[in-house]
């Protein structure tokens, strides 16, 4: 083989770094003429060079320069070699990185109360000193938040009232960026979830790129709120969710039982957040009915099998988060059991089982000539209440409503009617039992037989006995002329009668009508023994049913030296997302018409996937949308957010398309 033919063989072979040598004496060089070297331009070959000719010396005709650029090409094959072998956990690494940095840069910019910072700090706080609260929301965000204050060393001292600033003992920075991490995590997920749904890896990498540069996103988890837990878990559940799908022709193996437990786990925990993540849950039980009656016309899977794939989602899907949600409120009621603002909105009975509120020593047996409030036991019932200002029409007599604040006006004297034997307050004790009439008009000496109402008793949580106990005791007050029951069902009434509750009496005698319950709530008696707390007992399935049912944003500051967050998003992803629905639609029914003229542009498996693209994103979008403009409430951009993510998505659907 010439020399030549060695190079060129080399250069074929870059992975390879060889160094050739030779020496002169083993080849043939035919020596030419002085004359003719000159002649041809080149040097002659002199005497004394023939000592150089016939030395025994190795001569290397590559330079250093030549062989470290071999050696640099063979470590970038090495590097490209690898890279092509972990690519799938290099570039989620990568935009990870990334955003957590986006969502932690300058996140302690500004030391004051941001937003809804004001009202979630606050219940981290009720959380850290266990007093009760009110609010809408599931406890689980709000149990997350208060670990990031724990975590941070927060006592629950601060107030957290809006724009105030935050005192040194406050970590607020830890606590902003324990929860930007939920937000930070969106970014993989949205690159794993892309891989599932089987796009292309550019459509996955824009994908990643649009979650992670979307400026609302990056925003909203800079501060101590919800929505960064909310969009994680609703990440989490569409992942899963893909994950599962991809399962689907190895029914009950390991990983197929690991993704529909997940699924399960994650709507459990969104819809934990906020009952917004219930759209979510909505969307995972969509593609379940619509999984199980494709199997049901499957000849290949046996009865058994078919009924193994109820129970199993029966399990993970409903069992499974409804577990997680009442876990939660278990959590919620065991930490909070101190007397707190949130007291009224609960029944009396679990109100008296908070430490520290006084209702635990109200006397336990009703006595004539008691002072006491009566509550309505109906889901978001009030006090009975009564003030000096009169209907605008048909009696105009004082109004009757029900009140949900402590006021004076909701104090009443329990009292015998007129008709009967004088009774001596002062001297004598009379219990008051089921079925006594009592007078609900507070002047003695005025008034007809219409003032005057019966007590038939429901029951008692605690004994059977004939007597009205407070708190345990629910009974009805039938009119005794008219025979309607005093109701109350959480219709707001006019401005005239200042929004309270609206207070009727309703002619039908149906007793499992619980806006027709009542029960005495606050109880004095200067003749009567204080209550032992230790006989009240409160039932969790009522208290978490109650808490349920009861449940039903401005900037701070705006001064100059101020920092000023906009919570706006990224043009570039939420126009073409809003565009891509109205696209998405526009070709379902372009090539579903195409398809009966017969112009066969996808196999069926292709479609079958354009589909399932379809009503993942595209239901899912209308399922975390459409809702808000249903909602009697003002609706802010935050809202949106979750439907945001299944906008994207549809967008790469048309794409991968």
């Amino acid at each position: 083989m010439s020399l030549i033919e060695k190079m060129n063989q080399y250069k074929q072979t870059p992975t390879l770094t060889v160094s050739i040598i030779f020496r002169m004496d083993y080849i043939n060089i035919k020596r030419r003429h002085l004359a003719s070297y000159r002649k041809d331009g080149y040097e002659p070959v002199l005497k004394s060079d023939d000592e150089n000719f016939k030395t025994k010396e190795p001569i290397h005709i590559f330079s250093n320069s030549f062989i470290s650029s071999i050696k640099l090409q063979k470590n970038l094959a090495k590097t490209r070699a690898f890279y092509n072998k972990h690519c799938n956990v290099i570039i989620p690494l990568f935009f990870t990185f990334l955003s957590f940095w986006s969502r932690f840069h300058l996140i302690s910019l500004s030391d004051t109360v941001m937003w809804d910072e004001a009202h979630f700090g606050n219940f981290a706080s009720r959380y850290l000193k266990r007093e009760f609260y009110f609010d809408v929301h599931p406890p689980l965000g709000k149990m997350i938040v208060a670990l990031a204050g724990l975590l941070a060393g927060y006592d629950g001292s601060f107030s957290f009232e809006p724009s105030s600033k935050y005192p040194e003992n406050v970590n607020y920075t830890f606590m902003r960026l324990f929860l930007a991490s939920f937000g930070a995590w969106m970014v993989p997920l949205a690159y794993y979830t892309a891989r599932e749904l089987h796009f292309s890896n550019q459509a996955i990498i824009l994908i990643t790129l649009m979650v992670l540069l979307d400026t609302a996103y990056v925003c909203i988890s800079h501060f101590i709120l919800l929505d960064s837990l909310l969009l994680f878990f609703t990440y989490t559940s569409v992942f899963c969710l893909a994950k599962f799908h991809n399962q689907r022709y190895k029914p009950f193996s390991t990983n197929w039982w690991i993704w529909l437990f997940m699924t399960g786990i994650s709507i459990g925990c969104v819809s934990s957040v906020k009952w917004i993540g219930l759209f979510t849950t909505a969307l995972v039980g969509l593609y379940t009915i619509e999984d199980l009656w494709n199997k049901l016309g499957d000849l290949d899977i046996s009865k058994i099998n078919y009924l193994k794939h109820w129970i199993a989602r029966i399990i993970c899907l409903i069992i499974l988060p409804i577990l997680i949600y009442m876990t939660c409120f278990a959590i919620h009621f065991s930490i909070l059991t101190h007397t707190g603002p949130g007291d009224a909105q609960m029944s009396s009975l679990f109100q008296a089982s908070l430490i520290g509120n006084s209702l635990s020593e109200n006397p336990l047996e009703l006595a004539y000539g008691s002072r006491l409030t009566l509550k309505n036991m109906g889901f978001g019932g009030g006090l009975l209440h009564s003030h000096i200002e009169q209907y605008p029409g048909g009696s105009e007599q004082q109004q009757v409503s029900c009140y949900h604040h402590n006021d004076i006006n909701n104090d009443w004297m329990i009292l015998k009617p007129r008709k009967e034997q004088i009774y001596n307050n002062n001297t004598e004790i009379e219990f008051v039992n089921n079925g006594d009439t009592i007078s609900a008009y507070g002047n003695e000496t005025l008034g007809d037989d219409n003032d005057y109402w019966v007590i038939e008793v429901v029951g008692d949580t605690y004994t059977k006995t004939n007597r009205i106990r407070s708190l345990t005791t629910s009974m009805r007050l039938r009119h005794k002329v008219i025979g309607c029951y005093l109701r109350s069902a959480n219709r707001a009434l006019p401005e005239w009668g200042f929004r309270q509750i609206e207070v009727t009496c309703d002619k039908r005698n149906n007793i499992k009508d619980v806006h027709t319950h009542w029960n005495v709530e606050r109880h004095w008696n200067e003749k009567l023994p204080p209550g032992n707390s230790a006989n009240i007992k409160s039932n969790f399935l009522h208290n978490f049913w109650h808490l349920n049912v009861e449940v039903g944003l401005r900037m701070c500051d705006w001064a100059d030296d101020k920092v000023k967050f906009f919570l706006l998003g990224n043009p570039i992803v939420w126009w073409s997302g809003t565009a891509s629905l109205v696209l998405f639609v526009f070709l379902f029914f372009w090539y579903l018409v195409r398809q009966k003229r017969k112009y066969i542009e996808f196999s069926p498996a292709e479609w079958t996937h354009f589909l399932y693209i379809g009503k993942i994103c595209v239901i899912g979008w209308l399922l975390h949308y459409v809702p808000f403009f249903i909602m009697g409430r003002v609706t802010y951009l935050h809202h949106y957010l979750p439907a945001l993510y299944f906008s994207i998505l549809t967008y790469f659907g048309i794409l991968k398309m």
